[in-house]
């Protein structure tokens, strides 16, 4: 039964913390801003794992300090992916090098805090949430901190954001 907890948190995760569909996205309408998503992922995390009040503001404010430390990352993997693309087109082959290079430390950079805070979150909760908790189903993905990657998934979707 632990397989669609993990399908399901990464899933709504993804959709949550990226704004790339799901709520706030529905119909093209404008992506929710740091704070709704943050406390999006905490209502979901809340109904999976019963989160305490103390634990939801421990939550809050490790998934906030980790969206703030990955906000210009994000920004670099925008621009990146954009520049490759270019490079692609032009068959800049020293550029695409570069390049990939380039977005694959700052993916690396974006793995590293969201799995930071994942541990700082993991830390807080009683060993009954921690056995539910979908340790492999949280982990980079489109766009930033909190999207699904299970073990040996890779990063980042490559494409124009969406």
């Amino acid at each position: 039964m632990k397989f669609p907890y993990i399908v399901t948190v990464a899933a709504l995760s993804a959709a949550l913390v990226f704004g790339q569909g799901g709520p706030g996205r529905q119909g093209g309408g404008t992506p929710p801003d740091p704070a709704q998503r943050i406390g999006m992922r905490v209502d979901m995390l809340t109904r999976l794992l019963s989160l305490t009040d103390d634990q939801k503001a421990k939550a809050t404010s490790i998934y906030t300090s980790a969206d703030e430390q990955s906000t210009n990352l994000r920004t670099t993997v925008r621009t990146t992916q954009q520049s490759l693309a270019d490079a692609v087109k032009k068959n800049d082959t020293a550029a695409i090098d570069q390049l990939s290079q380039a977005l694959g430390t700052a993916t690396g950079q974006l793995t590293s805090i969201d799995s930071r805070a994942n541990a700082a979150f993991y830390a807080i909760l009683t060993s009954d949430q921690q056995a539910k908790f979908p340790v492999h189903g949280f982990g980079p993905g489109p766009g930033g901190p909190g999207g699904m990657r299970g073990p040996g998934a890779g990063g980042f979707r490559r494409g124009n954001g969406q």
